[in-house]
Protein backbone atom coordinates (compact mmCIF):
# COMPACT_ATOMS: atom_id res chain seq x y z
CA UNK A 1 0.00 0.00 0.00
CA UNK A 2 1.25 3.49 -0.87
CA UNK A 3 2.45 5.61 2.04
CA UNK A 4 0.77 8.92 2.82
CA UNK A 5 3.11 11.62 4.05
CA UNK A 6 2.27 15.08 5.40
CA UNK A 7 5.23 17.45 5.19
CA UNK A 8 5.07 20.91 6.78
CA UNK A 9 7.49 23.36 5.20
CA UNK A 10 8.27 22.20 1.67
CA UNK A 11 8.13 25.11 -0.74
CA UNK A 12 11.92 25.09 -1.28
CA UNK A 13 15.20 23.47 -0.23
CA UNK A 14 15.25 20.08 1.48
CA UNK A 15 11.47 19.99 1.86
CA UNK A 16 10.79 20.45 -1.82
CA UNK A 17 13.39 17.83 -2.76
CA UNK A 18 11.83 15.35 -0.33
CA UNK A 19 8.42 15.92 -1.94
CA UNK A 20 9.91 15.08 -5.35
CA UNK A 21 11.63 11.95 -4.02
CA UNK A 22 8.48 10.68 -2.29
CA UNK A 23 6.25 11.36 -5.28
CA UNK A 24 8.66 9.47 -7.53
CA UNK A 25 8.41 6.55 -5.11
CA UNK A 26 4.66 6.54 -5.64
CA UNK A 27 3.74 7.93 -2.23
CA UNK A 28 0.84 10.31 -1.66
CA UNK A 29 2.10 13.62 -0.26
CA UNK A 30 0.34 16.49 1.48
CA UNK A 31 2.38 19.69 1.47
CA UNK A 32 1.68 22.47 3.95
CA UNK A 33 3.44 25.83 3.72
CA UNK A 34 2.40 29.45 4.12
CA UNK A 35 1.71 29.79 0.40
CA UNK A 36 1.71 26.18 -0.77
CA UNK A 37 -1.06 26.79 -3.31
CA UNK A 38 0.90 29.69 -4.87
CA UNK A 39 4.29 27.99 -5.17
CA UNK A 40 5.28 27.65 -8.84
CA UNK A 41 7.38 24.55 -8.10
CA UNK A 42 4.58 22.83 -6.19
CA UNK A 43 1.95 23.75 -8.80
CA UNK A 44 4.22 22.27 -11.48
CA UNK A 45 4.42 19.06 -9.45
CA UNK A 46 0.63 19.08 -9.02
CA UNK A 47 0.19 19.02 -12.78
CA UNK A 48 2.39 15.92 -12.97
CA UNK A 49 1.08 14.14 -9.87
CA UNK A 50 -2.55 15.25 -9.85
CA UNK A 51 -3.87 12.47 -7.63
CA UNK A 52 -0.79 12.06 -5.47
CA UNK A 53 -0.09 15.62 -4.29
CA UNK A 54 -2.32 17.78 -2.09
CA UNK A 55 -1.47 21.40 -1.26
CA UNK A 56 -2.77 22.95 1.95
CA UNK A 57 -1.77 26.44 3.08
CA UNK A 58 -0.59 26.58 6.69
CA UNK A 59 1.15 29.12 8.88
CA UNK A 60 2.70 27.35 11.89
CA UNK A 61 2.79 30.63 13.82
CA UNK A 62 -1.04 30.60 13.87
CA UNK A 63 -3.08 28.04 15.83
CA UNK A 64 -6.19 28.81 13.76
CA UNK A 65 -4.26 28.19 10.52
CA UNK A 66 -3.06 24.79 11.77
CA UNK A 67 -6.60 23.88 12.87
CA UNK A 68 -8.02 24.94 9.49
CA UNK A 69 -5.43 22.82 7.67
CA UNK A 70 -6.26 19.82 9.82
CA UNK A 71 -9.97 20.17 9.07
CA UNK A 72 -9.28 20.27 5.32
CA UNK A 73 -7.21 17.10 5.57
CA UNK A 74 -9.86 15.40 7.70
CA UNK A 75 -12.54 16.31 5.14
CA UNK A 76 -10.52 14.53 2.44
CA UNK A 77 -10.36 11.41 4.65
CA UNK A 78 -6.59 11.19 4.58
CA UNK A 79 -4.97 8.57 6.79
CA UNK A 80 -1.41 9.68 7.41
CA UNK A 81 1.54 7.30 7.77
CA UNK A 82 4.14 9.98 8.44
CA UNK A 83 4.28 13.62 9.56
CA UNK A 84 7.48 15.51 8.68
CA UNK A 85 8.04 18.93 10.30
CA UNK A 86 10.44 20.97 8.20
CA UNK A 87 9.33 24.58 8.78
CA UNK A 88 12.26 26.80 9.77
CA UNK A 89 13.72 30.29 9.61
CA UNK A 90 17.38 31.16 10.08
CA UNK A 91 19.66 34.12 10.57
CA UNK A 92 23.06 34.63 12.17
CA UNK A 93 24.58 37.76 13.71
CA UNK A 94 27.19 38.83 16.24
CA UNK A 95 26.50 40.39 19.65
CA UNK A 96 26.75 43.93 18.31
CA UNK A 97 24.01 43.22 15.77
CA UNK A 98 21.59 41.17 17.85
CA UNK A 99 18.09 41.31 16.45
CA UNK A 100 15.39 40.55 19.02
CA UNK A 101 12.90 40.30 16.17
CA UNK A 102 14.98 37.50 14.59
CA UNK A 103 15.27 35.73 17.94
CA UNK A 104 11.48 35.87 18.30
CA UNK A 105 10.85 34.67 14.74
CA UNK A 106 13.23 31.72 15.00
CA UNK A 107 11.74 30.71 18.34
CA UNK A 108 8.21 31.16 16.97
CA UNK A 109 8.70 29.01 13.86
CA UNK A 110 11.51 26.57 14.67
CA UNK A 111 10.37 25.72 18.19
CA UNK A 112 6.90 27.03 19.04
CA UNK A 113 5.63 26.23 15.54
CA UNK A 114 6.44 22.57 16.15
CA UNK A 115 4.84 22.75 19.61
CA UNK A 116 1.61 24.15 18.12
CA UNK A 117 1.56 21.41 15.50
CA UNK A 118 2.06 18.70 18.13
CA UNK A 119 -0.60 20.14 20.44
CA UNK A 120 -3.22 20.48 17.70
CA UNK A 121 -2.53 17.30 15.71
CA UNK A 122 -1.94 14.81 18.53
CA UNK A 123 -5.61 13.85 18.93
CA UNK A 124 -6.01 13.33 15.19
CA UNK A 125 -2.95 11.07 15.08
CA UNK A 126 -4.20 9.06 18.05
CA UNK A 127 -6.98 7.86 15.77
CA UNK A 128 -4.57 6.80 13.01
CA UNK A 129 -2.86 3.45 12.77
CA UNK A 130 0.73 3.31 13.99
CA UNK A 131 2.58 6.20 12.37
CA UNK A 132 5.80 8.16 12.47
CA UNK A 133 6.55 11.79 13.34
CA UNK A 134 9.83 13.26 12.12
CA UNK A 135 11.22 16.69 12.99
CA UNK A 136 14.02 18.27 11.02
CA UNK A 137 16.33 19.74 13.63
CA UNK A 138 20.03 20.58 13.27
CA UNK A 139 23.50 19.47 14.33
CA UNK A 140 23.81 23.00 15.74
CA UNK A 141 21.51 21.86 18.55
CA UNK A 142 24.53 20.01 20.02
CA UNK A 143 26.48 23.11 21.01
CA UNK A 144 26.10 26.88 20.67
CA UNK A 145 28.51 28.25 18.08
CA UNK A 146 29.52 31.89 17.59
CA UNK A 147 26.98 34.01 15.66
CA UNK A 148 24.46 31.18 15.35
CA UNK A 149 23.09 31.08 18.88
CA UNK A 150 19.58 32.30 18.06
CA UNK A 151 19.06 29.47 15.57
CA UNK A 152 20.81 26.72 17.52
CA UNK A 153 18.94 27.68 20.72
CA UNK A 154 15.58 27.22 18.97
CA UNK A 155 16.67 23.85 17.59
CA UNK A 156 18.15 22.73 20.93
CA UNK A 157 14.84 23.56 22.61
CA UNK A 158 13.01 21.50 20.00
CA UNK A 159 15.32 18.50 20.44
CA UNK A 160 14.93 18.70 24.22
CA UNK A 161 11.13 18.73 24.18
CA UNK A 162 11.03 15.88 21.64
CA UNK A 163 13.29 13.81 23.90
CA UNK A 164 10.79 14.38 26.71
CA UNK A 165 7.82 13.45 24.50
CA UNK A 166 9.28 10.27 23.04
CA UNK A 167 8.01 7.86 25.76
CA UNK A 168 4.48 9.33 25.75
CA UNK A 169 4.19 9.23 21.97
CA UNK A 170 5.44 5.66 21.84
CA UNK A 171 2.61 4.66 24.21
CA UNK A 172 0.07 5.87 21.62
CA UNK A 173 1.85 4.18 18.68
CA UNK A 174 3.55 7.29 17.34
CA UNK A 175 7.21 6.64 16.49
CA UNK A 176 9.31 9.78 16.88
CA UNK A 177 12.56 10.61 15.06
CA UNK A 178 14.70 13.70 14.72
CA UNK A 179 17.01 14.68 11.86
CA UNK A 180 20.20 16.48 12.91
CA UNK A 181 22.04 17.50 9.76
CA UNK A 182 24.76 19.95 8.90
CA UNK A 183 25.03 22.77 6.36
CA UNK A 184 22.83 22.58 3.26
CA UNK A 185 23.05 25.04 0.38
CA UNK A 186 19.64 26.75 0.60
CA UNK A 187 18.32 30.30 0.56
CA UNK A 188 18.72 30.27 4.36
CA UNK A 189 22.42 29.37 4.47
CA UNK A 190 23.24 31.73 1.60
CA UNK A 191 23.11 34.43 4.31
CA UNK A 192 26.27 33.00 5.88
CA UNK A 193 29.51 34.81 5.15
CA UNK A 194 31.74 32.04 6.52
CA UNK A 195 32.98 28.75 5.13
CA UNK A 196 30.48 25.94 5.73
CA UNK A 197 32.26 22.58 6.16
CA UNK A 198 30.83 19.55 4.34
CA UNK A 199 28.19 21.71 2.64
CA UNK A 200 25.52 19.56 0.96
CA UNK A 201 23.15 20.35 -1.89
CA UNK A 202 19.42 20.12 -1.01
CA UNK A 203 18.84 17.05 -3.21
CA UNK A 204 21.77 15.18 -1.65
CA UNK A 205 20.58 16.00 1.88
CA UNK A 206 17.01 15.00 1.01
CA UNK A 207 18.22 11.73 -0.54
CA UNK A 208 20.10 10.86 2.68
CA UNK A 209 17.08 11.76 4.83
CA UNK A 210 14.65 9.72 2.71
CA UNK A 211 16.98 6.70 2.77
CA UNK A 212 17.68 6.92 6.50
CA UNK A 213 13.99 7.24 7.35
CA UNK A 214 13.36 3.97 5.54
CA UNK A 215 16.12 1.96 7.21
CA UNK A 216 17.14 3.75 10.43
CA UNK A 217 15.03 2.99 13.51
CA UNK A 218 17.03 5.14 15.92
CA UNK A 219 15.64 8.27 17.60
CA UNK A 220 18.30 10.44 15.95
CA UNK A 221 19.46 10.48 12.33
CA UNK A 222 22.60 12.64 12.00
CA UNK A 223 24.93 13.56 9.16
CA UNK A 224 27.47 14.37 7.80
CA UNK A 225 29.75 12.23 9.93
CA UNK A 226 32.79 14.51 10.43
CA UNK A 227 30.82 17.62 11.35
CA UNK A 228 28.51 15.55 13.53
CA UNK A 229 31.48 14.03 15.36
CA UNK A 230 33.09 17.45 15.89
CA UNK A 231 29.93 18.89 17.46
CA UNK A 232 29.34 15.79 19.58
CA UNK A 233 32.88 16.12 20.93
CA UNK A 234 32.28 19.80 21.76
CA UNK A 235 29.22 18.68 23.72
CA UNK A 236 31.04 16.10 25.84
CA UNK A 237 34.39 17.86 26.34
CA UNK A 238 34.97 19.96 29.49
CA UNK A 239 33.84 23.54 28.87
CA UNK A 240 37.33 25.00 29.26
CA UNK A 241 38.34 22.97 26.18
CA UNK A 242 35.17 23.28 24.06
CA UNK A 243 34.85 27.05 24.65
CA UNK A 244 38.53 27.55 23.82
CA UNK A 245 37.85 25.79 20.51
CA UNK A 246 34.78 27.88 19.67
CA UNK A 247 36.65 31.08 20.59
CA UNK A 248 38.96 30.32 17.67
CA UNK A 249 35.93 30.44 15.35
CA UNK A 250 35.46 34.17 15.97
CA UNK A 251 36.14 36.39 12.97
Amino acid sequence: MSKKIWIIGASSGIGLELVKIWLEKGYSVIVSARSATKSKELIKLMMRYTYKLTLVNMDVSSESSIKDSLEKIKSQEHEIDMLFYNAAVYNSFDLENWSIKDFEEMTNINYLGAIRVIAILKDFFKTQKACKWIFNCSLSSDFGLPYGGAYSASKAALVNVLQSLYPELEKINIKLQIINHGFVNTRLTKKNDFEMPQLLQPFDAAKIIALEIEKNKNFEIRFPFKLGLFLKLLKILPYFISLAITKRLLK
